[in-house]
């Protein structure tokens, strides 16, 4: 027995690896032991979780939704458990907690991924609501990435266990269903509440206005947003490749169309964008803004390439160029749910000098711009988020009647 402890120690000490995994089987172990042990308790029905692993605070579709439900219920127990990121650690308090609201809530609000919840059995009568913080359907994410770069194991248990996931028109839900691996009668179209901002005239003032009196650079000239996807499989391993960029050619091209280019690089990707001093009045990066929606009031082009923002700025129906320089390396690693080419609504440049020779041209092809936007959206009336706060409301558990 000693010379088999021993065995253990020596190949813990040589493989570092082994004992970082031993300690981590330990501590999910004792956070599911927690977890079902908190559910010797009764599920409060008036209890709903508001959960991220992606946001320090209240934002995006979580606030929207949790607003309006506040408005309606303030009789509601409302708890709350945020992380900025997945890879951060959580606070001691809240390994506590976490076990503890999961267990007695009956309704749990996320917004994004969400690894500790994948592996949990939820009680009877629990509703799990995914209000996924994209828009549409463009790259393939979740199950349609078996077998890709990336995409998870046919067997895993992520996604699975949600109730319901909202989607912003029929027309996507088959996709979501695939994505999330659940049955499509668990996608609702309802819209997606973040979006409603668009159609809020009042609201899209005040944004501007306060954008306005923070960069009044913004106010005289023309705005490119660059706001571009990721590269990599994940968070871990997010990149840009900022060597595609050659800033004098911008800068030259900003001062001669009176224009200011504002950098909004995904969250996931760590490095920023170096700016020198001299190029300070022409490039802004605003990379640290966590709603993009609002940058899209004061912009005149965006820039992109993969990521969903074009669905919202659809909505403004504003002109875009997609600055694609690795397209057919994407398709093959992440591809599509829509042919590319036919897809994007807007003007596809697979190089620097298309990029420039685009916004210098004005050419954006703007006419795919109003189809692409009734495609997608099944609703452009502002009301997503009352249509989800109906459907969270009339469940089982959080009633209107309760």
């Amino acid at each position: 027995m000693a010379d088999r402890q021993q065995e253990m120690k020596n190949t813990t000490k040589n493989d570092p690896g082994l004992g970082r995994k031993g300690i981590t089987w330990f501590r999910k172990g004792t956070y599911k032991v927690l977890y079902y042990l908190c559910g010797l308790f009764p599920v409060k029905k008036d209890r709903i979780l508001f959960a991220t692993d992606s946001r320090r605070d209240l934002s995006g579709n979580l606030q929207w939704v949790h607003d309006r439900m506040k408005r309606e219920r303030p009789d509601l127990d409302y708890q709350y458990l945020f992380k900025e990121k997945v890879s951060n650690y959580r606070s001691l308090k809240d390994k506590f907690r976490m076990p503890w609201l999961l267990a007695t809530s009956a309704t749990i609000l996320i917004d994004d991924y969400y690894p500790m919840i994948y592996g949990l059995r939820l009680r009877k009568g629990v509703d799990l609501i995914q209000l996924w913080h994209a828009v549409g359907a463009f790259k393939t994410f979740g199950y349609s990435r078996v077998g890709k770069p990336g995409g998870p194991s046919p067997d895993s248990k992520a996604h699975r266990n949600y109730t319901k996931a909202i989607v912003s028109s029929k027309e996507v839900a088959k996709y979501y269903a695939e994505g999330f691996g659940i049955p499509i009668h668990r996608v609702h179209a309802t819209g997606i509440p973040r979006t409603d901002v668009f159609f809020d005239e009042e609201y899209k003032e005040k944004t501007r206005a306060s954008i306005y009196e923070a960069y009044p650079a913004f106010r005289e000239k023309k705005v490119y947003l660059f706001a571009p996807t990721f590269r990599g499989t994940g968070a871990k391993t997010a990149y840009y490749d900022f060597d595609r960029l050659d800033l004098e050619k911008i800068y030259d091209l900003c001062k001669k169309k009176n224009a200011v280019f504002i950098v909004k690089i995904h969250p996931f990707v760590s490095e920023r964008l170096f700016i020198t001093r001299e190029m300070e009045d022409v490039f802004f990066d605003l990379s640290f803004e966590r709603e993009i929606n609002d940058l899209l009031f004061v912009t005149d082009v965006l820039i992109t390439d993969y990521s969903s923002t074009c669905f919202e700025f659809a909505l403004l129906g504003g002109p875009m160029v997609f600055y694609a320089y690795d397209l057919e390396e994407y398709i093959a690693q992440r591809d599509f749910y829509y042919p590319y080419r036919e897809f994007v609504p807007g003007r596809i440049c697979e190089s620097l000098e298309e990029l420039i020779q685009a916004l210098e041209a004005e050419d954006f092809q703007q006419e795919k711009v109003e189809p692409f936007k009734k495609k997608f959206f099944q609703y452009a009336d502002g009301n997503a988020t009352k249509r989800v706060v109906d459907l969270v409301l009339d469940k089982g558990g959080v009633t209107h009647d309760q």
